[in-house]
């Protein structure tokens, strides 16, 4: 079958960022469409030489997310014929057995589903290129990644307009939309040149589906240098998060791409190879939550634990040690008096309502009885990081947390160590910028230690551990990190930016390495290293309570 693929662009851009894909998917045999959306500052049909920019509405500030269906629309009608002509199931009809593929990066994958939803009959898969699949009832203005700018639109929204329009990033702001990673000065002096407004009513309009596109094979283009992964995306349904069920559907694949959040500048001719192989129904599927065995976030604890009794309180779950104290907390044995604590937070962003929740988990709640096994008072928080723009609530769990566990009579007040789990590491700004004197350490267990690109965080975000680190006009607490050899790229960059920033500031750091362990370890991972690793980092922490 001979596909057709339609390509629609994301914000500010229009069809010329398709030019080096749409090339060599014509060299491949396939026929192009590449779609300009309706906008003020987008070239019109036979404005330039980009590949068929497609009849559209007058570029004006007011169109709307509505707009650019339609054209999509009209896009797939080009092919087939008008809506309601000869056609059948499979998304063949009309098109002379040759496969729509409607391909949407960044915000185009909006319309492109939208469209999808009422062409469902002549779409043969539909493919987003490092955009997540949106939900029905969901404006666009949700997925842009730039929280700051989210707050322009929805205050817009909240008066009641979606007129006017979202300027274009200047060229040191292409960042804020994700990752510029691969792509050359040349091309980013390009998309900069080329940049148009974005209409506000393209974000503040809700994605209308009847559920239709449910039924259209779907592929996924993830850009890992822009900060996920297909492993990332397993973790994630491995949470159970109901919203996310659907990414293990059997028509639902899967591809990665070494690159930032711009393919189709960064690496075309890779990128053509992959909407190929797409059309063809290749690709990597996920699994259900447990169909593949354990999930790693419910991996048992490596160690063995005392079956200690479990103390909740609110949100915060406290483990304490037996009567008469054990080894491991310098002065403990037999010593029945306030203890000093170790507050261990779990990662994220993890779905409300996740079952079990994290303070259930076998790697937090093991650690908290490991640590009261050895003569701490162990202590476990849940805190509300349900997304990337949650991180200030979460702070303030953490924090109000803490305060619930200086106050327990049984607690050494003096003597507190927090400890961090990935995507929770960016939690640790807050403490390395002003540190109480009552905290004697902070550790980290395969953490995230800077923003990803795009999670949409402005360089100046509070929550940016390896900027608190280098700022900080004072010496950090003693830092104790448990770090994997088989990390992810981007994540292991925010590690090794840490680590420097650290030896600029002569901090005192233990680093404790799992060589062949992964993020967040799992079943495939060598049990002794992980073993012999989480004991010694818990030693660490411990040594520097009795400091």
């Amino acid at each position: 079958m001979e596909p057709v693929f339609i390509l629609v662009p994301g914000m500010f851009t229009d069809a010329h960022v398709w030019e080096g894909t749409a090339r060599r998917l014509t060299a491949a045999g396939a026929q192009v469409r590449a779609v300009t959306l309706a906008g003020p500052g987008r070239p019109r049909a036979g404005d330039g030489p980009e590949p068929d920019a497609g009849a559209h509405a007058e570029a004006e500030a007011e169109a709307d997310l509505e707009t650019h269906i339609e054209e999509v629309c009209a896009a797939i009608d080009a092919v087939t014929g008008a809506p309601g002509g000869t056609g059948g199931t499979g998304g063949t009809g009309g098109t002379g057995g040759r496969g729509i593929v409607l391909v949407g990066h960044d915000y185009g994958v909006h319309p492109v589903l939208g469209a999808a939803d009422r062409r469902a009959e002549r779409v043969a898969r539909i493919v987003c290129v490092d955009a997540g699949l949106p939900q029905d009832g969901v404006p666009p203005l949700a997925a842009v990644p730039d929280q700051s700018v989210r707050a322009l639109p929805a205050e817009e929204a909240a008066a009641g307009t979606t007129a006017g329009v979202l300027p274009p990033p200047g060229r040191e702001e292409w960042t804020r939309w994700g990752s510029t990673a691969g792509v050359s000065e040349e091309a980013l002096d390009r998309l900069t040149a080329r940049a148009a407004p974005q209409p506000l009513g393209t974000l503040l309009r809700p994605l209308r589906l009847s559920g239709a596109a449910a039924a259209v094979p779907t592929t996924g283009v993830l850009c890992t240098a822009n900060g996920v992964g297909i492993d990332m995306v397993q973790r994630l349904v491995d949470l159970g998060d109901p919203a996310l069920r659907a990414l293990t559907g059997p028509g639902v694949t899967f591809f990665e791409l070494p690159t930032g959040h711009w393919p189709m500048l960064s690496c075309p001719e890779d990128l053509a190879g992959v909407l190929l192989r797409a059309a063809a129904g290749e690709g990597h599927r996920l699994t259900p939550p447990g169909a593949s065995g354990t999930p790693a976030h419910l991996h048992p604890f490596p160690l063995p634990v005392p079956e200690l009794p479990r103390e909740r309180r609110g949100n915060v779950d406290f483990y304490f040690p037996r009567p008469g104290g054990t080894k491991g907390v310098k002065g403990a044995e037999g010593v029945d008096g306030p203890r000093p604590a170790v507050v261990f937070v779990h990662g994220g962003p993890v779905p409300a309502g996740a079952e079990p929740s994290p303070r259930d988990w076998p790697v937090l709640a093991g650690h908290a009885r490991y640590a009261a096994g050895q003569g701490a008072v162990g202590v476990t928080v849940e805190h509300r990081l349900h997304d990337v723009a949650d991180y200030p609530r979460a702070a303030g769990d953490v924090a109000a947390a803490v305060d619930l566990v200086r106050a327990d009579p049984r607690v050494d007040g003096d003597r507190i160590a927090l400890w961090f789990f990935s995507g929770g590491g960016p939690l640790l700004a807050d403490w390395l910028a002003k540190p109480p004197a009552w905290l004697r350490c902070l550790a980290a267990a395969y953490p995230v230690l800077a923003p990803l690109p795009n999670w949409g965080m402005s360089a100046d975000s509070r929550f940016h551990p390896v900027r608190a680190l280098a700022d900080a006009g004072h010496a950090p607490p003693p830092l104790v990190l448990l770090r994997v050899g088989l990390e992810s790229p981007e994540i292991a960059a925010t590690v090794s930016g840490f680590l420097a920033a650290a030896g600029e500031r002569e901090a005192e750091v233990r680093v404790v390495d799992v060589p062949h362990g992964h993020h967040g370890g799992g079943p495939g991972d060598p049990e002794e290293e992980w073993r012999g690793a989480v004991r010694e980092a818990v030693r660490a922490v411990l040594d520097r309570l009795d400091a």
